[in-house]
Parts: C-alpha cells; structure tokens; sequence
C-alpha cells in the first residue's frame, strides 16, 4: 500500500500558485474588472448605504505619474476600499488640475524647439491639448496600481462647464464683498513674470549680500541732534535691489536708541544693536554719547544715500532686536510692512522693478540693471559715495516659487485679492478648523454633525500647521499675469477703468466658457459677451474692456468640492457637501487644504471637508530626496512591473507614512518578502479546501478549531477599527502577526496532524477544515483594500465564493460576540497552552545539543511541571491533545515548581504520521509489517 496517497495532503493545483508572478496576474484582474465594470457595480449594489466621500485633491496633469503620486493615490484607494467594505457607499471621482505655469512650460518647450512663438490662443490650446494628453496617461497608471473610481468621468478643471462653476464661485465671492483689486506688494516671480500667493512658495537657504548702509541726517525739524556734527542713521538690508525704492527708514516708537560717536561722525542706531553693529562694520573705538528713545526721531529726515531727495523717519512696531540696527530701511514698493507703513505716511509707491526683474527707469541710474546683479552694481555704488559702512555674504532662509524653483521678490502691483478679513471670514476660518479628535468621529456618526464644529486632523498636529497658516496669512492674490487659465471674468469702463464688479455680467462669462471653454474670453470682445446695451453700473459707461489676467489655479483647485459634489457640472460626481475626508501631503496645509478653506467658508460658511488626513513625502533608501539625477528615482509603473501593485501598496501599507518615508530597490524586495509570508498562509488555507464545502463543517467544532475562529473574530474587530481610524499599518502589521504567530507557529502546526492523517470526512477533519474556511475568509476580506490582486485571486479559489471580494464586507464581530470571545474558557486554556509552548520549546532547543538530545521535539517525551490555576488549564486538555500542541511524544504534567524537561521517547515511530505513541503497533500490509498508530490504522481501513 502506497501510505502517502492515503493522506489528505494539500492539493497545489487547487490554491494560488507559490509564485505569485503579480506583473503577470494583475493586468488580467484589471481587465476583468473593467469587463464586469466592477466599480459602477460596487456603486449600485451600496446604493442604499450611508455614503462616506472622499473628495480626491487634483493633481496636475503635465507629466507621468511619480512615486508620491502614487503613495497619495494608493492610501486614498485603502480609504475608499476598506469604507466600502465596512458597508458604505464610498464613491471616488478622480481629478486633474489642468490649468497653470507647469502645463504652460511644458506646452511652451514644445514650440520652443520647434522655434515658433505662439499666440496667446495657440498656447492656450496647445495647453489643453497636453493636459488631455496626460489625464489619459495617469488615469491609466493609477488605474495599473489597482485604484477603483469614476475612471471614464474625472472631474477636470478645465472641462467647459467645469470651468463656468468656476466664474460662478468667483461670482459667489463678488456677491459677498470678499473681492478687490488694488496695489498690494506681491510675492513676484521675476522667471515666470507673475505675482504668487503665500500657497506657491518654499522657504530654502539662500545666500545674499547683506549691507549695512549710511544715512545722513537732512533735517531735524526739532533740533534734536544739532550738538551732534555728522550724524547719520544706518540701515540693514540683505536685499540692495530695493535701495534704489527707499522712502523711510523706520524706527521703533518705544525701543532706546543710541548716539554712537565714531570718530568725527555720530550714528543714531538701536542701543541694544550697537555692540553687534559695531562688530559687522569694523567699529574698534567708539562711544554712546547719549540715548533717545525712538519717538524723538519722529519727523526728523535723512538723505538717500544716492539719490538726491529725502528718506523721511517713520514709526513702526515692527522693528526688532534680533537683526540689523535697529532701523529698518522703507521701500514701499518691495515689503508688505513697509508698503503699509508708507500709505500711513502718505509715501508714493514707486514702479522700480518691472515683471522681468528689471530696474525701471523710476529707479535713476540703475535702469535696466537685473535686480540681482543690483549685488554688484548698487554696492559698488553706494561704496563709492562713501555710504557703504559693510558688505558680507549672509545665508539665510528666502522665499522661492515652488514651481520653478526659482528666489522671488516683493513687487508692489495692482492685483485682484480675496479680502481674508471681511465679514470676520480669518476668525471663522479658525472656528471652523479647530481640532476636534478623531476618537469623536469614530464613535459618532463618521463625523456627521462635527464639521461646523471643528475637523478632525490626521495626525494631530496638521492642525498647528493649518491654524498658524490661517491666522498669519496675508489677503489671498489670486490673479495671474499668464495666459493658460480661468480668465478673471471682469470688464473694465474703458475710459474710466473702473472695473465691473456685478454678478450679472460674470454670469454672462460664466454661461458663455459653459457653453464655448474659457478659450472664449480671450476669443470674443468685450460687447459681444455682455447684453447689447449693458450699462457700467458705477459709471455708466457703455463701452468695455477686458481683464487680461487669469486666476490662481489654487483658485480652480480650492473650488472643486463646490463644482464637483454641490455643483451642476456631471450628475455622477455629485454627493453630500461637505466632504466626509480630504487625504493629501503635508503641504497641503498651504495649499489645497487652505484655498479649499477659504472658498467653503466664505461661500458655505463651514469648511469642505470634516477630516483631513495628511502623509508624507518620498525618499530614496538614504533619506534623500529622489530625482533624476542622482539617478534615485522609483517609477511606479517599473515598480509594478518588477514586483507588482500589490507589493508596492504593501510597502505604502507598511511604512510611517504621516512622515517622510524611504523607498528603494532593497526596501520593496524585503516587502515582497513580507508580503510572500502572508500569501503562503492563504496558500496553505486555501490548499486544505479542496473537498470542503460550508455544508460539511459539523455542528461543534473542536477546543482547537474554535479557538482559531475566536482569534480570527478577534482580529477582524482590530482591523476594521484600524481601518476606521485610518491605521493601516496596524491593519497589516496585525494580519501578518496573525499569520506568522497564531497561524504559523501554533494552530496551522497544530492542526495539519489532524488535516492530513484523520479520515477525509472524519468530523475532526471537516472541523479543522470548517475553521480554516473561516479564517481564510476573514483574512481575504480584511486584505482587500490593502492587496485587491491578491484577495481577488484568493477569492475566486475560495469554495463556494461568487462574484468580487470588493462586494464583500468586512462583518467584524458583535460586541456580543467579543465580549463572549473575551470570556471565554478557550482563550484562557490556550492563553495557558502558548505561554507553556513557548517556554517549553526554549528548554527543548537547549536540550537537544546535550548528548541525549534529538533534533525532533515529536521524537522526545516532555514533562511539565507546574501547579495552581496553570496546572489547572492544562489538565483541561487529554493527552493526545497536550502531544500535538507540544509537538512531542508525550506530554506528562506534575505538580510542583515550574519546570520542562525532555527525555528520548520510547515509543516506536508510525510509517505514516511520522509520530511516536503509545499506541503504535506492527501490522501487515501487503506482506509488510508497518508501524501505524490506532488513529492511522483506523484511517487506512485497517
């Protein structure tokens, strides 16, 4: 007789392949999908549950998708998944920025080489054509890493009517009296020629020249200082571009200032300065001769140290301690400060650098200097007229354009605004985002009712990030000075140049790029959008023109959740207002989170979103930003090719990402490894279920097999309130725990004795089968939102499944039911059996290197010593069952003080277990005496 064809042994041909050969599998899943359009499906089957949104932040499409993308995009698909499967409908409506510089740059680089130069409409649609280009391109690439969603119908910013809603939240913020235009100082960027928002910059360590400057006092209306001969104040500045715009220098009202004699000459600077000013500018002896306190300087004026007219002394509150003298040079056109400080004391507000970077001819004799070469050309300058006290290289923190990568400057320009102060919207804002935890939103109504109250930030101190953002925040530019955009839908009185600020005429524009694209405001005239004799409504003037500037793509971005779930753009993309969840990177909290905060609550008086849930950026294995050359870069689509989606969205899944996380070749081959692990254990289960259908499983399972469905039930509740909480990593760190310990190491070790040596339709067998099936079940369910590929594949091999495990739920267990778990006898019996298990098999592999060792604990006698309630919940197992959960021959218990200890078992060995007891006997078969315990004599008919 051929022993090993009476074992039940797994059947390999009935589960998943050891090799999972994911670069292969997955595209034939995604194309099934797509066949069985398995995400309207998904829509249809929830259509009457309780809906959780998700509203996805934009991203831009002028190139392939990269590795954050990915990270973004995977994490919000584990959100959408996993919500699906706790029962909610959770619909997902992907989308693209497609306006703004990066789309214009690259759009222009194409004519570039081409060495055309484009008309305004030319670029525009060249603009649209690439962005097109590109929503096709990444909607492909997110879909390859399994991401479910509205993927025939992304919402678009610069689809028509999407760009009509649009105008209308524009008009919306106009009704309100949130929108001026005035001259403001901007942050510019000199390289792309436009003015930009707080939201658009990045603070880096730059190196400028830092000067420090004379002034010479020109008169003294109060004959303060007659007594001092040569008097001069000194200013500070690492910006020498801006000299050339002085029109004050600013003291402080309230600070002590000090006459320093030098020489022959006295400076008035900021007494607690003088030693650090004398330092900088090689002062060796000197003397304060006397204090004033800077209110006494009030009305006095010094000298432009080029040019011949006045730098009048202002007050301000703002001068510190911590930088220069103590004096602060004023030039009104290049400082948010000393713009303000200038219209309080009626100071012009000169054009001295135009939108190439380039000193105008209000700037004298530096006209067509390139502000930074104002490092050379003004020093050198003020050196030679003698008002250059000292110039040094000083690195510090400056802002750049994040887009570009290019320092900006402060450039005072007519710009239209979004007043952050009127109808106390700044303090509403506040109100609005106040942190609320997310144990409240767990135990709530996924956060139903706490939008008007506060939102709940991930992690908790995106809160301090956003709070700091809204409360310093300046008034919100959102005009641009480029050509691919939203146009700002305004008309000027063409003599007055008054603007029209009336929502019947932007709902002309509105309805005109609803029907033609916003390609139509810069194609049609003014009088062929507006009513025939339409009337300025101020002026009354009858003849228009048009604004040339376009608006702040953060303005496109900040009113998606207005146009996508509340608007009247595409019926399917429409849901409840506001957003159940925003999930972005960190830098958000600047941008998207912030405009979109800005717009809802002007408009809606409540923020879009009720959580906002942010992550990190991504680095090479070292720590280092990837890019392309230093050759670090992991493209998604070579990483699914290599390893798979699913190992890829294991790593997003394993990894701190509320922090900046690493990735590289090595770290994704050791989550392969990982993942490996945990589909070896659906594998094995699988495997044992070939011949098992639910109606097989008997009516009581054993002790073992009942413990095992406990401990699934257990894990099921962990995850699904990981998943509630957005714990992913606790999600997969819990299953793979799950699987290596309770699995692996103890009831899979435990119960294969059983699985693959009792009769096929024995009772202990169909019960070992029976809690498997339910393992395997939860296991499955519980790992598709983080591994779709694989639970997909695993559940179309589970006996008696149908359909897409994406149907499923997660169905964790009752409070009843745990807290049933939790009292149970079972738990305390094998809490009891693991903790002696794991002490038992240290003794054991101590034991084995001495001379009567063996290398098989199932070839050795083991003998626990124990007492009290221990010895107690050992004595609930028999014999044979303390034999297997031990992996020994025989396990004996006596009473006293803790101990094991093994001795050689004396027990022959059966031919087809492989295990040594008592029972063992000889038996002829086929004319061969074969070892065969009862159970395996029983088993082969013998």
């Amino acid at each position: 007789m051929d022993l090993r064809s009476t074992l039940n042994l797994p059947d390999a041909d009935f589960t998943i392949p050891m090799k999972a050969g994911l670069p292969t599998l997955e595209p034939k899943i995604l194309a099934e999908w797509e066949a069985q359009a398995i995400y309207h499906r998904i829509q249809e089957a929830r259509k009457d549950a309780p809906t959780f949104v998700l509203h996805d932040g934009p991203p831009y499409t002028n190139s392939p998708i990269h590795i954050g993308t990915a990270l973004n995009k995977i994490l919000k698909d584990f959100v959408v998944k996993s919500r699906t499967m706790m029962g909610f409908r959770a619909p997902y409506v992907p989308g693209y920025d497609n306006h703004g510089l990066p789309i214009e740059q690259a759009a222009m680089k194409k004519f570039q080489e081409k060495k055309v130069v484009p008309s305004i409409l030319e670029l525009r649609k060249a603009c649209r054509a690439h962005a097109a280009e590109y929503i096709g391109i990444q909607s492909e690439q997110f879909q390859r890493l399994g991401v479910f969603g509205l993927w025939e119908l992304p919402y678009t910013t610069m689809d028509f009517r999407f760009e009509a809603e649009i105008i209308r939240t524009f008009k919306r913020l106009v009704e309100g009296g949130y929108v001026y235009k005035g001259l403001r100082p901007t942050l510019w960027s000199p390289t792309s020629r436009t003015a930009l928002a707080d939201t658009e910059i990045v603070y880096r360590e730059h190196t400028s020249v830092a000067i420090y400057v004379r002034f010479a006092l020109q008169s003294d209306p109060n004959q303060i200082f007659s007594k001092f001969p040569h008097l001069y104040t000194v200013i500070w500045t690492t910006t020498p571009w801006t000299i050339p715009a002085n029109l004050a220098v600013a003291f402080h009202p309230e600070m002590e200032y000090a006459i320093v004699k030098v020489g022959a000459e006295h400076y008035l600077i900021l007494d607690a300065l003088v030693e650090k000013t004398a330092a900088a500018v090689g002062w060796t002896d000197y003397q304060v001769v006397e204090r004033f306190d800077g209110i006494t300087v009030d009305g006095a004026a010094f000298k432009h140290p080029i040019f011949d007219r006045p730098s009048i002394a202002v007050m301000a509150d703002y001068v510190t301690t911590e930088d220069g003298t103590g004096v602060v040079h004023t030039a009104p056109s290049h400082g948010r400060d000393d713009f303000f400080t200038g219209k309080k004391y009626g100071l012009p507000v000169p054009n001295t650098v135009n939108e190439r970077g380039v000193l105008t001819e209000e700037a004298g004799e530096f006209a067509g200097v390139y502000y930074k070469d104002c490092d050379k050309v003004v020093v050198e300058r003020l050196r030679e007229l003698g008002a250059l006290l000292s110039a040094q290289p000083y690195t510090h923190s400056y802002p750049y354009a994040e887009r570009d990568e290019q320092p900006v400057i402060f450039r005072a320009t007519e710009q239209w605004f979004v007043a952050i102060d009127h109808e106390g919207l700044r303090d509403r804002m506040l109100a609005n985002i106040s942190l609320v935890e997310l144990e409240s939103f767990v135990k709530g109504a996924h956060g139903e009712g706490h939008h008007a109250q506060g939102v709940s930030w991930i992690p908790e101190n995106g809160y301090n990030r956003i709070e700091a953002m809204v409360r310093n925040r300046p008034d919100w530019c959102i005009s641009r000075q480029r050509p691919w955009g939203v146009g700002i839908p305004i008309f000027y009185g063409r003599e007055s140049r008054e603007p029209v600020l009336d929502p019947l005429a932007i709902e002309m524009v509105a309805e005109l790029v609803e029907r033609e694209g916003s390609d139509a405001w810069f194609e049609r005239d003014a009088a062929s959008i507006l009513p025939p004799g339409y009337v300025h409504p101020v002026t009354g003037e009858t003849e228009f023109d048009k604004e040339t500037d376009v608006l702040d793509v953060w303005f496109d971005s900040g009113s998606t959740s207005l146009c996508v779930l509340e608007g009247n753009v595409h019926a399917e993309w429409q849901e409840p207002w506001p957003a159940d969840l925003y999930l972005e990177g960190s830098d958000q909290h600047r941008g998207w989170f912030n405009s979109s905060l800005i717009l809802g609550t002007a408009i809606r008086g409540v923020p879009p979103y009720k959580q906002v849930v942010t992550h990190g950026f991504v680095n090479d294995e070292k720590g280092q930003k990837m890019s392309k050359r230093l050759g670090n870069v992991m493209e998604p689509l070579d990483v699914c090719n290599q390893f798979g989606a699913d190992v890829l969205r294991y790593w997003v899944c394993s990894v701190d990402w509320t922090n900046d996380v690493p990735c590289g070749p090595n770290l994704l081959k050791q989550f392969g490894e990982n993942y490996r692990a945990v589909r070896n254990t659906l594998r094995f289960l699988l495997a044992n279920l070939y011949d098992f259908r639910k109606e097989l499983a008997p009516e009581q399972l054993l002790d073992l097999d009942e413990w095992a469905v406990e401990q699934a039930d257990l894990l099921a509740a962990d995850c699904a309130d990981a998943y509630e909480r957005y714990d992913f990593g606790k999600v997969l760190s819990s299953i793979h725990n799950f699987c290596a310990v309770e699995l692996s190491r103890f009831y899979l070790d435990a119960v294969k004795d059983r699985m693959y040596c009792d009769g096929k339709d024995w009772p202990s067998r169909r019960s070992g089968q029976a809690a498997c099936y339910h393992v395997l079940v939860r296991l499955v369910k519980l790992l598709a939102p983080i591994l779709p590929f694989t639970a997909e594949e695993t559940w179309a091999r589970i006996p008696g499944s149908s359909g897409t495990v994406h149907f499923q739920t997660f169905d964790p267990p009752t409070a009843e039911r745990l807290d049933a778990i939790e009292e149970s006898e079972l738990q305390k019996r094998f809490a009891a059996i693991l903790g002696q298990r794991g002490e038992a098999f240290t003794v054991f592999e101590q034991w084995k290197q001495s001379p009567e060792g063996t290398k098989d604990s199932q070839d050795a006698d083991l003998r626990i010593s124990q007492s009290g309630e221990v010895m107690g919940l050992l004595k609930s197992f028999d014999s044979e069952e303390l034999a297997i959960l031990f992996k020994a021959s025989s396990v004996e218990l006596v009473e006293g003080e803790p101990a094991y200890a093994y001795s050689p078992s004396g027990f022959a060995k059966c031919e087809r277990s492989r295990l040594r007891r008592a029972d063992v006997q000889e038996v002829e078969i086929e004319g061969t005496m074969v070892p065969l315990t009862a159970r395996d004599r029983r088993a082969v008919g013998l």
